[in-house]
């Protein structure tokens, strides 16, 4: 058995957190050329530490290989999580008084999707972003981005060329990088005395609490719980000071972290308040992380359940959406063609591919029209809401809308 050592701490890694077989890369969409083409599958096998509580997932495949020049997930397509963008620099600027002076830098940048909102207030901006076609397209709306990975050694070439930041900010990476250690770090030394630092991260509390087995995959190296990310953020000289819950993502925190020498501001109730919560609810014991099995598990029959029982009445049923934690869950569960005829997606950088493992095709949404089915399975569930609204037209001919997690429901 191959041994494993925790990416914070470096204790070896005895326990199992969740299981989920083999499946291939989740954004590693196959294209028409190669579908009779060998693919690759690596165990989906997620550790907890006993020692710090991160729950971890082995790096079976490098963040080079995963975050590729031809990286297929825009932000942009996303008009729900625009908005968040948009309300997020407005709170930022009112709260900590970001004006032209100010310099922010955005880690995983993306295609400028948040960046676009400091830049029409007139404050400095840049970003950082590990792949190269995301990158051009940021650039061509006029973001400023360096293709690269951030770390110790990218933090230390900027701050050589006379850059820190105002505010440090990072959306769904922290889970993303291999390293944590030398990316903690890196955000220590690039940010001024006085400086701030915000991540959003999937809530480990909230994938527990409303199965969200689905949101595990390679590209997510970690998942985490406020426990153990503010030991992570202390480790490197940063204190949290403050922390939001965010209906993001199925339910993420923001935190705020500053240098522990800036006594000029103070934690906040609500980082007293998540840390006992957590506490409460057991994540300081071993126990409460080894009972998620089962629920992943109850979850799989449950929809194979449904999608047996309405294929043998001869409904038809599509996806709507080709996100990486709708291929972690068809994988799992084993669901391919023989239950869902296709999917749909608005990104044109899937369009016209197969997912990964299933072979399950992605058309342009207008397909749903064309061919009318009983119901669509929507795989990003986070967006359900948005989902729904632009399709509402399939209720028209009685089409339904069925939502996999926290578990299956059937929406008319």
């Amino acid at each position: 058995m191959t041994e494993f050592n925790c990416r914070f701490c470096g204790t070896k890694l005895n326990h199992v957190f969740a299981d989920l077989g083999s499946t291939p890369i989740a954004n590693d969409y196959i294209k028409e050329e190669n579908l009779h083409s060998m693919e690759p599958f690596y165990p989906l096998e997620v550790y907890v530490c006993d020692a710090c509580f991160l729950v971890q997932l082995p790096e079976h495949q490098s963040a080079e290989n995963i975050f590729a020049e031809d990286y297929t997930y825009f932000s942009s397509y996303s008009d729900s999580w625009l908005k968040h963008a948009s309300d997020y620099v407005d709170m930022m600027v009112d709260r900590f008084e970001f004006d032209q002076a100010s310099k922010v830098i955005e880690l995983a940048s993306n295609d400028g999707y948040l960046l676009q909102y400091f830049k029409q207030k007139g404050v400095p901006i840049l970003g950082i972003e590990p792949a190269a076609n995301v990158a051009e397209v940021a650039e061509k709306n006029g973001i400023p981005s360096v293709v690269k990975f951030f770390g110790v050694q990218t933090a230390n070439e900027l701050v050589d060329d006379g850059i820190q930041a105002d505010l440090v900010l990072g959306n769904n990476v922290l889970a993303h990088v291999p390293d944590i250690n030398d990316f903690v770090k890196g955000m220590k030394i690039i940010l001024k005395e006085q400086g701030v630092i915000t991540m959003e991260f999937p809530h480990l509390l909230r994938l527990i609490e409303l199965n969200q087995f689905d949101t595990i995959y390679h590209e997510h190296f970690s998942y985490l719980s406020f426990t153990t990310v503010e030991k992570i953020f202390a480790k490197h000289g940063l204190t949290l000071f403050d922390v939001e819950e965010l209906p993001t993502h199925g339910g993420s925190l923001r935190i705020f972290a500053r240098h522990q020498q800036d006594e000029g501001k103070p934690i906040t109730d609500r980082v007293v308040a998540l840390r006992d919560t957590e506490a409460n609810k057991g994540f300081t014991t071993l126990e409460h992380y080894l009972s998620y099995q089962a629920q992943i598990d109850k979850t799989k029959r449950n929809l194979l359940k449904f999608l047996i029982d309405e294929r043998e009445k001869g409904k038809t049923i599509v996806g709507y959406g080709a996100p990486a934690k709708g291929n972690t869950l068809l994988n799992y569960c084993g669901v391919g063609t023989d239950f869902i005829q296709y999917t749909v997606d608005r990104s044109p950088a899937k369009k016209g591919s197969y997912l990964p493992g299933t072979r399950i095709p992605i058309y342009d949404p207008e397909k749903i029209s064309e061919t009318r089915p009983d119901y669509i399975l929507i795989l990003p569930w986070n967006l359900k809401d948005e989902i729904i609204k632009q399709m509402a037209n399939a209720r028209s001919w009685g089409c339904k809308f069925v939502v996999p997690i926290p578990s299956v429901e059937v929406i008319d």
